[in-house]
Parts: C-alpha cells; sequence; structure tokens
C-alpha cells in the first residue's frame, strides 16, 4: 500500500433526479445504480467502490431526501439521515438546468445538523447549461451555504454524461478520505448482493415509459436466482425468477400491457443490463403481482424489503 493512501466512505444526495446514480456510476466506470427520468427511482443504498493508486472511494447512493407522504417515505428519509452520520463526505448535487428552489433549502438545512460529516456541493448536469447560467448557479450554491450555515469544502461543476470534470471530482473526494488500507477487495465494483442488483435492474426496465403515477409502486422481488444444474461449465445459464408488485389491479394492466406485449420488453431489457452486468447468459422469468397499498403498510413493507 502506497504512503498516504486513503479510504473511505461518500455519499451523494439531493433532490430526487439531480443525477446521484448517474454520477455514481460514472465514477464507478459501470453501471451499480439504475437511473431513471422519474423520480424517487433510487430505494436502496448501494455501495460503488471506486479503486485507484492513491485510495479507494466507497460511494454509497441514497433515496432522494423528500417530504414523505407515505410510510415508505420515512422509511426512505430516515435511511439517508442515517447515511449521512456514517460516511465521511456527503456531496449534495444541484442540477445546473435548474434554479436553486425551496427543496435545496429544506435538505442543507437538515444536513446542517449534522456537524462532523464534511460537505461539497456538486453542480450537476453541466452539459444542459450555459457558462453564464453555471457561473451564476455556483454563486447560489456559495450563497446557499452561508445562508444554511453550511461550510463547503468544495464546490465542482461536473457532466457525468460528458465526462467533464469526473476525474477531479474523485480525486477531491479522495482527498478528503481518511489515511487507511483498503475497505474492499481489489475488483469489488459494489457489495450489494447480486439478487438487489438484478431486481433493481429489473424495476429500473419496468419503469421505463410508464405513467407518473405508477413508479413509486413498483416493486421487486427475486424470488429464486441460481445457476441451472447439468449445464457445461463453458455454457452456463442463471435463472432468476422474480416478482414484480404493483398496488391496484389496473397497474398490472398496465405493467403487462397488450397480450402481455410491455412484461416481455420489460423482460429482455431487464435480462440485457444483468447479462451485461453479471457477465452470465440469464433465463429470466417475471411475474407481475398486486401487493395492495403496500407503500402504506409495515407487514408488506417488511416483505418487500423496506
Amino acid at each position: 500500500m502506497p504512503e498516504g493512501y486513503r479510504s473511505g466512505f461518500a455519499c451523494f444526495v439531493g433532490r430526487p433526479n439531480v443525477g446521484k446514480s448517474t454520477l455514481t456510476n460514472a465514477l464507478v466506470g459501470q453501471k451499480i445504480v439504475i437511473t431513471s427520468d422519474k423520480p424517487q427511482t433510487t430505494r436502496t443504498v448501494v455501495r460503488g467502490i471506486v479503486h485507484r493508486e492513491d485510495g479507494q472511494l466507497v460511494l454509497v447512493d441514497t433515496p432522494g431526501l423528500h417530504r414523505p407522504r407515505t410510510l415508505l417515505g420515512e422509511r426512505l428519509n430516515d435511511l439517508v439521515k442515517t447515511t449521512w452520520a456514517e460516511v465521511d463526505v456527503v456531496a449534495v448535487c444541484f442540477p445546473s438546468d435548474e434554479k436553486i428552489g425551496p427543496g435545496d433549502t429544506f435538505l442543507v438545512n437538515e444536513l446542517a445538523k449534522v456537524r462532523r460529516t464534511t460537505k461539497i456541493a456538486v453542480a450537476t448536469k453541466t452539459d444542459l447549461a450555459t457558462p453564464e447560467r453555471i457561473a451564476e448557479h455556483l454563486l447560489d450554491i456559495a450563497e446557499l451555504g452561508r445562508e444554511t450555515g453550511t461550510e463547503w469544502a468544495e464546490i465542482v461543476p461536473v457532466s457525468s454524461v460528458g465526462g467533464d470534470q469526473i476525474a477531479l471530482l474523485g480525486d477531491l473526494l479522495v482527498g478528503l478520505m481518511p489515511e487507511g488500507p483498503p475497505l474492499y477487495p481489489d475488483g469489488d465494483l459494489t457489495d450489494a448482493p447480486e439478487e438487489i442488483l438484478a431486481a433493481e435492474l429489473i424495476r429500473e426496465a419496468a419503469l421505463d415509459g410508464v405513467r407518473d403515477e405508477l413508479p413509486h409502486s413498483i416493486a421487486v422481488v427475486v424470488e429464486e436466482m441460481g445457476l441451472r444444474e447439468g449445464r457445461p461449465d463453458d455454457k452456463p445459464l442463471l435463472d432468476i425468477h422474480a416478482n414484480l408488485y404493483v398496488e391496484r389491479d389496473s397497474q398490472k394492466g398496465i405493467v403487462i400491457g397488450k397480450k402481455g406485449a410491455r412484461l416481455r420488453q420489460v423482460g429482455t431489457a431487464a435480462r440485457q443490463q444483468i447479462e451485461a452486468l453479471l457477465g452470465t447468459p440469464v433465463y429470466l422469468d417475471l411475474h407481475v403481482k398486486i401487493a395492495k397499498d403496500w407503500q402504506r403498510d409495515p407487514r408488506q413493507l417488511r416483505k418487500l424489503g423496506f
């Protein structure tokens, strides 16, 4: 281990849909966290691991902090706040194509209550804004820090899509970590179980193209996952049996589609993503089930892993 090697945990936070998951994937260099244009996509804390010569960065991707309307929303918010207190650095994401609003102020005020954690600000999605807009945005972020009593260790503009300043952000984050040995073995990109990753990729495929009221109602549970027996070593096949849960009968029809066409599309898209991530051919068996009002039912939430 080289002298001065650093390792630790960093967490991206922000309002829903500000680019936290895309940023995690860009730094890791591979897709490990699902992304969607639907807000509130992230529900599980997935750790992405960045391996470097000078250090190891463990990225914790959390749900967007929001004013909760359901028991699920309350539990997701609790998860966010617990994570803030346990990491070395919290990076707050502010999209450059949007003005800072009440949601950002609410979040930074909540974060200000976490005293010991180092805080940086990241101006995301700079590819969607003009240089003048980005300059104005950076000043607004600095002003928000002053108003809330939050000291930003750094303010960094980045574009995950264009790759702009992603390496610089990695350098800054590693520099803020404590000195210490690697926390995960070389080659590990995440510590999320493969069943969780597969379930998330299925949910991402199911979210693609559905109407706005449906995303929060979709949950996915992988019931069985394992290599099929009796296959030659050079031709493995991973069997995955998963259930997509929705809250109402009408939603079930939307997910399945006419004559099952939409569910087949979901299966094909998810299977390709899972194969790319795990490097193994996959047989994916999907079923849609109803768990009535699961977001508000403690027993159902436990069953679905929340």
